[in-house]
């Protein structure tokens, strides 16, 4: 039946842990391992059709528990206008609980098409080819013919044959969903009728084990993703075929990277912005490719995959409260994909309470840090990343930070206009694009798209922007695996977070962004923020270069261009204000690259060919008047409304061990030789955090 709780792992609060090899013999004799319980539920996969879904009478039951919604999946059949992904998935869902044979052969026709078509590989969705044909294959199987049948069997061997050698980088343009979901479910539907489906489904699944489950756990600990904004393009997909997977033989996927799946609904809690806005959908925050700045498709299946683990994980304090937090927006913002709340909305899973549930998030293997003020719609919000390097869709942005209140403030600069375009490697996904901090060598060179090791995906790079480095391997950039990862970690361990604490009043993070720059240009950055809830952020950058006449410069990606003076500038945008007060340097240089100049550097214009939405449409530059080998950076930003005319005056002083900030009641000291330090309100001092505390209140993560 869907959306069944796990009957085999009762998954508390802190989820299955990690077995090492002495623990795990321990647990498989007592029964206890999460893993092992779930091979032991395995079963033979159901020789009857449906059973994908669950079967014909579950999904009977399913229409007369969820009538209303099942009434939206039949109007997108019989009425609506809609593309094949919807048409067919409804279709297939129709037919199978009303066993109507015109409706099944609607979907089968719409299926031949792609079988009877060329078989397709490569950097194509076959994937959802294979997925939409399935589900009709099996949900509308007695209304296909013998012939039908022998023809998708085929088009299924000639399609996975095709694409074994296809995105096989598991941390690259989502392994899981983009390709594997749709040669899972193809291989469930056609188990006992296809000689080769066994084997498909064993090949996925030793893969899974010994390559895609490790990088989960590695660049997904925590939840968050490495590859950024791409996992709302494919975690859903993937998602579809792992619940399939627990229905058809008990086989469970999530309990092979707990790591990233117990917290991953959590996280994709935490990346959506406060507000409801288009339809009834909230916005992903931007990170990396893809930042989703125009409504569309993703935000449904963002919302899906948060159902799907939430309804997993139900008996969990937290993800009873990431419920709460998707009843919010109750129905999909796309009509036509109805069948997403048909099969995953569950409304019996008791409730929690967003009130009472944590502000912050931090996942360490990608290095995200998460936080809002409260959970009003109209909160503070705040992301920060410092992670290492996994994928070509990531961006050379270590350090960079984004804020929103009442729509974004600072955000993430440039256009996705085309992979590899002029734009993108020459802006787009560069340092300067981003909140945080050049170091200008004019030597520095950054080659072509001949000689990969050096150059930035397949475009023609000629900027040197003063920004972050790394040495690309192909074209994409990306690694293959865990195992290539851990052999040129060299190149890819870049940065971390080295200290969390989230103490209600104020969150405090500190990030090591040093190894993300060239080497012979720089000694060291690291980058302390304190958001001061509700809306004060204080960030404090130390930055010392190998040669005092590279240039230095901090940066600020601001949604509008600012009024004010140097060190009092303001960013309006909409119902939202931004004060930034600039406390070092002293008698700071500040430009404001806008209109003309905003993708202008270095004797160069680096243009967007097209307009992905609405992005940071002024660059403030900050650095200091004289050259030096060291440089401190110390900013107050305050986020507010519109109306907000004037903010609390910030100040600083300096002495040989620390840079201490004057807010009101509140003085913070930041030491100077190396990461650390204390805030000192009304009532005591309290030492900054050394290590990553987690929000849980569980023993600390280790980075």
């Amino acid at each position: 039946m869907l959306n069944r709780p796990n009957q085999h792992n009762p998954h508390d609060a802190a989820g299955p842990p990690r077995c090492t090899a002495l623990r795990l013999i321990v647990l498989l004799a007592a029964g206890l391992c999460p893993a092992a319980s779930a091979c032991a539920a395995r079963h033979p996969v159901p020789q009857e059709h449906p059973r994908l879904l669950g079967s014909r009478q579950e999904l009977k039951d399913l229409a007369q528990a969820r009538p209303e919604t099942y009434q939206r999946v039949v109007h997108v059949v019989r009425e609506a206008e809609a593309d094949d992904h919807a048409k067919m998935i409804s279709l297939a869902l129709v037919c199978a609980i009303e066993d109507d044979a015109a409706v099944g052969e609607a979907a089968i026709a719409r299926a031949m098409r792609y079988i009877d078509g060329p078989i397709r590989h490569g950097h194509v969705p076959f994937g959802s080819d294979l997925a939409r044909c399935a589900l009709v294959y099996d949900l509308c199987h007695a209304f296909w013919t013998d012939a039908q049948r022998a023809a998708f069997h085929e088009y299924v061997n000639k399609t996975v044959e095709a694409n074994l050698q296809s995105e096989t980088h598991v941390f690259h343009n989502g392994w899981y969903g983009y390709k594997n979901w749709g040669i899972g479910l193809a291989g469930y539907a056609t188990y006992y009728e296809n000689p080769q489906a066994p084997e498909i489904l064993s090949r996925l699944e030793e893969d899974f084990r010994n390559r895609a489950a490790p990088a989960l756990e590695l660049a997904g600990d925590g939840g968050g993703w490495a590859e950024g904004y791409y996992i709302h393009y494919w975690l859903y997909e993937w998602l579809f075929f792992c619940e399939a997977a627990r229905r058809c033989e008990g086989l469970d996927y999530y309990a092979l990277a707990p790591d990233f799946f117990n917290q991953r609904a959590i996280a994709g809690m935490f990346e959506m912005y406060p507000g409801i806005s288009r339809y009834g959908s909230r916005r992903p925050i931007p990170m990396g490719d893809g930042g989703g700045r125009l409504f569309g498709g993703d935000r449904d299946k963002a919302l899906a995959a948060r159902r799907i683990l939430t309804n997993y994980f139900r008996n969990d304090a937290e993800h009873q409260a990431v419920h709460a937090f998707n009843e919010t927006t109750p129905r999909v913002s796309v009509g036509i994909y109805a069948y997403k709340d048909f099969l995953w909305r569950d409304t019996t899973i008791q409730p929690g309470s967003l009130d009472d549930f944590r502000l912050s998030h931090v996942s360490p293997g990608p290095g995200y840090v998460y936080a809002r003020s409260s959970w009003d719609e109209d909160a503070t919000y705040f992301f920060f990343k410092c992670g290492d390097r996994f994928t070509a869709h990531q961006h050379l942005d270590v350090g960079h930070f984004v804020i929103y209140k009442h729509g974004e403030l600072a955000g993430d600069g440039g256009h996705y206009d085309a992979f590899g375009s002029a734009h993108d490697v020459n802006y787009h996904l560069r340092t300067i694009a981003h909140s945080t901090i050049l170091v200008y060598d004019p030597a520095e060179q950054w080659l072509g798209a001949t000689a990969y090791e050096a150059g930035i995906r397949a475009g023609d790079v000629t900027g040197n922007d003063g920004g972050q480095t790394h040495s690309w391997p192909n074209h994409n950039g990306a690694v293959a695996d865990v195992e290539a990862w851990q052999a040129h970690q060299d190149l890819y361990d870049v940065a971390d977070i080295v200290a969390f604490e989230d103490r209600g009043d104020y969150l405090y993070v500190a990030g090591d962004c040093t190894r993300a720059y060239a080497r012979q240009k720089l000694t060291y950055f690291t980058r302390q923020i304190l958001f001061l809830r509700p809306s004060t952020f204080v960030i404090f950058d130390r930055v010392r270069t190998t040669r005092p006449e590279f240039k230095k410069t901090w940066l600020l990606q601001a949604m509008k261009p600012p009024t004010g003076t140097e060190n009092h500038l303001v960013v309006s945008n909409g119902e939202g204000r931004l004060f930034l007060q600039t406390l070092l340097p002293p008698d700071p240089q500040v430009r404001l690259a806008a209109g003309a100049d905003l993708y202008n550097y270095g004797d160069h214009a680096y243009p967007p060919s097209r307009d992905t939405g609405a992005a940071p449409e002024c660059r403030i530059e900050i650095s200091a008047p004289v050259p030096r080998e060291t440089d401190y950076f110390l900013h107050v930003l305050t986020a507010t409304d519109s109306a907000t005319k004037s903010v609390p005056t910030a100040s600083a002083t300096v002495d040989d061990e620390s840079v201490y900030v004057h807010l009101g009641p509140i003085t913070i000291a930041f030491l100077v030789e190396h990461i650390g330090g204390f805030v000192t309100t009304g009532v005591g001092r309290t030492p900054l955090a050394q290590t990553i505390v987690s929000p849980r209140g569980a023993a600390p993560i280790e980075p």
